[in-house]
């Protein structure tokens, strides 16, 4: 992943995908993510939306729970980063697990990194560290 890691406003670190590179598209790409957030130490890996396969948005495909659950298992946070309302349009299942994923504190969707940004603040005055 063509990235960088830099302390965030909030405390902790994040490692941030460049929009163009390998796709997040299978499990293998998962944990290359996680290895390189765990070396340098970010908790969080935030990928562009060009990044991410077209499967990993049908939930039928079951890739983006295969994802999820490598990142869960390693306590990194991932978020999406990037405008996914063409992918919401057509479907209920992916709104309702965008939904959920947002209000928890594993997966989150974003639209910008502004976005990403604020809500790890609030999480992190919301913390008290």
């Amino acid at each position: 992943m063509t990235s960088e890691s830099f302390p965030g406003s909030h405390g902790g670190s994040v490692l941030v995908g460049a929009p163009e590179g390998p796709t997040l598209g299978d499990e293998r790409a998962a944990l290359d993510l996680i290895g390189e957030a765990l070396g340098c130490g970010a908790e969080v890996v935030a990928v562009p939306v060009e990044r991410v396969s077209e499967d990993f948005f049908s939930l039928r495909s079951g890739l983006a729970g295969e994802i999820v659950q490598k990142f869960v298992n390693y306590g990194i946070r991932l978020v999406i980063v990037g405008d996914i309302s063409p992918h919401l349009a057509g479907s209920q299942a992916l709104r309702d697990f965008v939904g959920e994923a947002n209000r928890g504190g594993q997966v989150w969707f974003v639209a910008t990194p502004k976005e990403l940004d604020e809500r790890l603040r609030q999480q992190h005055s919301r913390s008290g560290r």
